[in-house]
């Protein structure tokens, strides 16, 4: 079997909030508590685990998603007052990119962690 991604553990300064507010802007609800976690699975799987932790350095999470989608998870995104800018650096405050064809945008969680939404993945759809 080839190797696939299960889950991957974000730190936060607040688990609970930290969940909840990325389950709610990709339109989710955070799993129970799991251990120190608590789980967000997205549709692939994947589940982007919070624990409390102190003293850490931001992640970066990026979610490929559907044009339709981008629009409502972009909606809430600035419904959320959090800010976003087109490119991971922080550059273009307020603005969206539009690379690879697609459209994408980052936005900080609650600690700081850089969420990405993008409807083409890099490089674009393979031909």
């Amino acid at each position: 079997m080839p190797a696939v991604l299960d889950h991957i553990i974000v730190p936060a300064t607040d688990k609970h909030a930290s969940a909840s507010f990325l389950a709610g802007i990709l339109g989710l609800v955070p799993a129970p508590q799991y251990g120190p976690f608590i789980p967000v699975k997205i549709s692939n799987g994947v589940t982007i685990d919070f624990m409390d932790a102190a003293g850490f350095h931001p992640h970066h999470c990026a979610f490929l998603v559907s044009e339709d989608e981008f629009d409502a998870m972009f909606a809430r995104v600035k419904e959320a007052g959090c800010g976003y800018h087109a490119d991971p650096g922080g550059g273009r405050p307020g603005e969206i990119n539009t690379r690879d064809g697609g459209r994408g945008v980052y936005f900080p969680d609650p600690d700081g962690h850089s969420m990405e939404l993008l409807t083409v993945p890099y490089g674009g759809w393979p031909s």
